[in-house]
């Protein structure tokens, strides 16, 4: 049972948090090939990531999201960016939803503290998914230029 409070408040507040995410990409050491990248291409993955929080962690959308985090993948590998530097970023973008839910998310009864540690669990998976899927799309479109080359040695 998740909190239907919870998601909202997230789903209301994606622009601040998408704000706070490009901020901490553009700056972070870890992440310096962001550093290059527009903010308006960063803004469209994780505000869309936060403002449809509710269904992805609450409806069975694995197709969805290996098609979305695959082309995620094969996409920042066109650009250039380390499969590393998309890991962490992902990350950055849980940690930031993490720490929202902790904070802003008013618990008021045993309920609600559980609702919130099950969407607390759902995020997780949900961006356990998200990472997997994005590096198989990386090493899928880091792969494709080698096979074309070896269909051509032959």
């Amino acid at each position: 049972m998740l909190s239907a409070r919870l998601i909202q408040m997230i789903e209301d507040h994606a622009e601040e948090l998408t704000r706070s995410v490009i901020d901490d990409l553009k700056s972070n050491k870890l992440t310096t090939h962001y550093h290059r990248l527009s903010d308006s291409e960063l803004y469209e993955r994780t505000y869309d990531v936060y403002r449809h929080l509710g269904n992805w962690v609450s409806h069975e959308r694995e197709g969805a999201i290996e098609a979305t985090f695959s082309v995620l993948g094969e996409h920042r590998y066109s650009e250039g960016v380390p499969a590393s530097e998309v890991v962490w970023a992902l990350t950055l973008t849980k940690h930031h939803l993490r720490d929202y839910i902790h904070y802003a998310g008013v618990v008021d009864s045993a309920v609600e503290l559980y609702q919130q540690q099950e969407l607390r669990r759902l995020v997780g998976h949900f961006f356990d998914k998200a990472i997997f899927y994005t590096v198989r799309g990386h090493e899928h479109a880091a792969a494709a230029p080698q096979h074309a080359k070896a269909r051509h040695a032959a």
